[in-house]
């Protein structure tokens, strides 16, 4: 099994997403030893934001590094990624990472129905922290794009994630503990 662990946050050892796709990631290797895993670090070093030159396929330096960014992807069995909600969406890294896996021809294609996602049994886990209250029913909820674009952007190429959430880790000592105990029980249910 072949896994690839992306991080997006800024916040380095305080982040709480990047514990999350430890967790994730160690639970994984528990079940397969013989797991491979490859980490891209998208803070420690972030991809450019895309430029025509640089879209995958081409055949420019940037090109080719894009291109290796999404066969990184297509390559993987199981893809973790950390999402941190930085005002109300995910950080531009991620964003830039995106931009280079989300690819007409070889993720997605226009056909005469429509779009058609073109990696339907890719399994993608996303670990979501969010610093305040943003789930369904809670007053934030009309702000909350990290989660739903993300849904919706993997659903595009035929993925449907897996979503690991820890809500409120900046309300308060209590919520975060809370947060923490919520997500790390939503991990050891994960299907290895």
């Amino acid at each position: 099994m072949k896994l690839l662990q992306i991080d997006s946050s800024i916040t380095g050892g305080d982040s709480i997403s990047r514990s999350l796709t430890a967790a994730i990631v160690a639970k994984l290797v528990a079940a397969d030893p013989a797991a491979t895993v490859t980490k891209r670090d998208l803070a420690a070093a972030p991809l450019p934001h895309l430029e025509l030159a640089a879209y995958p396929g081409g055949e420019s330096e940037a090109a080719l590094a894009s291109t290796a960014v999404l066969e990184e992807f297509l390559d993987a069995d199981i893809v973790v990624i950390g999402a941190p909600m930085y005002n109300f969406t995910f950080p531009s890294q991620l964003k830039a990472w995106l931009d280079r896996v989300i690819v007409a021809g070889r993720t997605f294609r226009h056909g005469p129905n429509g779009v058609e996602g073109l990696i339907p049994g890719k399994r993608v886990i996303i670990a979501v922290s969010r610093g305040n209250f943003y789930g369904p029913g809670a007053v934030g909820d009309g702000l909350e794009h990290l989660q739903t674009l993300l849904a919706g952007v993997f659903g595009f190429i035929g993925v449907t994630p897996d979503f690991i959430v820890a809500e409120g880790v900046r309300a308060g000592p209590d919520h975060l503990a809370a947060a923490l105990a919520t997500a790390n029980q939503a991990i050891t249910r994960l299907a290895a």
